[in-house]
């Protein structure tokens, strides 16, 4: 999906729904992993936590995205003290993961996967 224009649909979010192209002129990272609490999981969002100063030195927005419940979200980012957003992909179950080509439908889950989407919303890097 390298160079390939961000879709234009809703994610479902902690309390409304995100519209991709409203980050349009800055960097957006999108990290899909497969579920909240799994301690790999755990460890990938803390890593990203950490380096989330780097990502806005760059104005980059860092967003986390699996097939988790907001409600799990909302658990999941308080408990591991996480300041960036985590989208719901829970209804209907994988569509945003479906389109960008990392829903496991054997699993249920996403795979874990970062797309770098430039301020134009061209995706430049794709990494699986």
């Amino acid at each position: 999906m390298t160079n390939t224009s961000l879709p234009s649909g809703l994610t479902p979010t902690e309390v409304a729904k995100v519209m991709l192209s409203e980050f349009r002129g800055q960097p957006v990272i999108l990290a899909f992993y497969p579920e909240d609490w799994s301690p790999v999981c755990s460890d990938q969002l803390a890593l990203y936590q950490a380096v989330l100063p780097e990502f806005r030195k760059f104005n980059a927005e860092l967003i986390g995205i699996s097939v988790d419940s907001v409600w799990s979200h909302l658990a999941f980012a308080k408990d591991r003290n996480l300041h960036f957003p985590l989208l719901a992909d829970f209804e209907p179950k994988g569509e945003v993961a479906r389109t960008y080509q990392v829903y496991r439908t054997k699993e249920g889950t996403t795979e874990r996967a970062l797309f770098v989407i430039d301020a134009d919303g061209i995706i430049r890097s794709p990494c699986r």
